[in-house]
């Protein structure tokens, strides 16, 4: 038997031990089985961050249109928040990765504290305008007066509670460049059960608790990120994951903060392009109508259950690379990647037929009115067309953030979404006159465009020299 070939035993007792988290040695040993004990967990990490949209959604549902089209509308501004997160994220997996597979523990968690300064001085500010602000949000956005009226206070309470979203999403990326995956993976299971149960209650309320209507699931969604922060601190301060933060850590320190923000800007150039595209992308579904635009957004949380899991295995390869080049193995590190974007092709394909055999069947479990479930449907059918494209971009593009060459994939994300995507959304959908497909159109050209350069960019091997 060859070294990378797993047995159905040995996937069992390799899921226990990735499930369980047990401490890993990830450049060493076959790297079929590294991919695969990563991916485990940072697969459900994803799938868990994603539940938080499905829930949502489906609680929402029940509000009407209106509703529905306040959280596409708030949830697309607020992936400008995500951008920041995902980008510091994106820095610090790169540099704990490193520092880790250097084995340096203690400098992986001076950045590890360095960051979280970063994040809630960000979101301080973020916080100010959300709490300040929200109808002006969404009228920029070109939400309706009625919609503004029935939904800016859940506008208000997610942007103003952003410090949650930017402290799980940092804090999660420390654990996954240590290679503790699963505990990112407990942390964000704790964290839906909670949402779970506090959606219904703050939506439609019980007892003592009004109902506070598409409110109640900022609030709710508020809190079980909260919590899971607060879980998250737990375990750094008492060392229950690789990474372990002291009193003595805590301290401002300027060369490593701005290590940090140095190999972070890329990151998070590259994912304000990307969103800020995706927020004008919903800003031209909405010239169509609430209808429209509560199919798309609905389409588009369905599409992010299983897009986060391709992001799983795609962090998962950012890992492998950023601690194979700390140990001075870059070879092992390439075959990562390439041996990774094979699995996560083969998975998508999956996918995407499900998409394209079941599209009206899903819709229906959101929503019950005609057009909402028809252009719902044809938002799952289009996009799910790439799947097998943005399986392979994302795992290229994730390896460049890895190694902490967050520059590439910025001037990548900058061709491929504002000089193409864009222009050619509003020419199809505006200028043609093709309506909602001609957005749809352009979102999987996109992410084709992006799989080709990166892969072609990726070949050339620069990403190997990247010190961080």
């Amino acid at each position: 038997m060859a070294q990378d070939t797993l047995t159905i035993h040995q996937l069992f007792s390799y899921f226990k031990i990735a499930v369980s988290g047990r401490e890993q040695d990830f450049t060493t040993g076959s790297v079929r089985r590294a991919i695969f004990m990563l991916s485990v967990p940072m697969v459900l990490e994803m799938m868990m961050e994603s539940v938080f949209f499905l829930v949502d959604a489906y609680f929402v549902s029940s509000l009407g249109a209106n509703a529905i089209a306040t959280v596409g509308l708030t949830e697309s501004v607020l992936t400008l928040v995500y951008a920041v997160a995902i980008g510091l994220s994106m820095g610090i997996t790169a540099i704990v990765a490193r520092r880790t597979g250097e084995k340096d523990i203690p400098g992986a968690s001076r950045a590890a504290v360095q960051s979280i300064f970063l994040g809630i001085a960000i979101a301080a500010i973020i916080s100010g305008v959300g709490i300040l602000f929200p109808k002006e949000i969404l009228k920029l956005m070109g939400a309706a007066p009625d919609l503004i009226i029935d939904g800016y206070q859940y506008t208000q309470v997610l942007l103003g509670g952003n410090v949650t979203i930017m402290l799980l999403f940092l804090i999660n990326a420390i654990f996954r460049g240590a290679g503790d995956a699963a505990v990112a993976m407990k942390v964000l299971l704790f964290s839906n059960l909670l949402n779970i149960v506090l959606d219904p209650l703050f939506i439609f309320g019980f007892g003592p608790v009004p109902a506070f209507g598409v409110q109640g699931a900022a609030i709710a969604t508020t809190i079980g990120r909260g919590s899971a922060v607060i879980f998250q601190l737990v375990l750094l301060f008492y060392g229950w994951s690789k990474i372990k933060i002291g009193i003595k850590d805590l301290v401002f320190r300027a060369g490593i903060m701005l290590n940090l923000i140095k190999v972070s800007l890329g990151g998070i150039g590259q994912f304000i392009i990307g969103t800020s595209s995706w927020v004008f992308l919903m800003r031209i579904m909405a010239e169509f109508g609430s209808e429209v635009l509560a199919g798309y957004t609905i389409a588009i949380r369905v599409l992010m259950f299983t897009l986060m899991p391709s992001w799983g295995m795609s962090n998962a390869a950012a890992t492998l690379v950023g601690q194979n080049l700390g140990a001075q193995k870059p070879d092992r590190a390439e075959k990562s990647v390439w041996k990774t974007g094979k699995y996560n092709a083969y998975f998508m394909l999956i996918v995407s037929i499900f998409y394209l055999l079941l599209a009206e069947v899903i819709l229906t479990i959101f929503s019950s009115e005609a057009l909402v479930i028809s252009y719902g449907a044809l938002s799952l059918r289009v996009i799910a067309t790439g799947y097998v494209f943005y399986a392979y971009g994302m795992v290229i593009i994730q390896s460049f953030n890895g190694a902490g060459d967050t520059k590439t994939p910025t001037i990548i994300n900058f061709f491929c979404f504002w000089m193409f995507q864009l222009p050619f959304a509003y020419w199809a959908a505006i200028i043609l006159d093709w309506g909602a497909i001609g957005v749809l159109i352009a979102i999987t050209l996109a992410e084709l465009l992006i799989a080709v350069i990166g892969i072609i960019w990726f070949k050339k091997g620069k990403w190997k020299q990247v010190a961080v």
